[in-house]
C-alpha cells in the first residue's frame, strides 16, 4: 500500500478514537451529575406551589352548538 495512505487510514483511526472516547467520557459524566442532582434533590426539595384551580363552567350549550355548528359550515 501506498505510505500516505496508511497515514490517512492511521490518522483517521486516531481521530475516531478520540471522538468516541470524548463521547464515552461525556455520557459517563452525564450519568454521574444526573445521580448527583437526584441525590441532592431529595436532600434539598423545591418547595412546590399549590395551584387551585376553578371549575370550568361550560355557558349557554345553545350557543357552544351554534359556534360548533358555523365552524363546520365554514369548511
Amino acid at each position: 500500500m501506498n505510505e500516505t495512505l496508511i497515514q490517512g487510514l492511521t490518522l483517521m483511526g486516531i481521530g475516531m478514537g478520540f471522538v468516541l472516547s470524548f463521547l464515552c467520557i461525556l455520557i459517563a459524566a452525564m450519568n454521574i451529575m444526573s445521580a448527583v442532582v437526584g441525590y441532592l434533590n431529595k436532600i434539598f426539595p423545591e418547595k412546590v406551589e399549590v395551584v387551585e384551580r376553578k371549575s370550568v363552567t361550560t355557558g349557554d350549550d345553545a350557543a357552544i352548538a351554534l359556534a360548533i355548528a358555523v365552524a363546520a359550515a365554514r369548511k
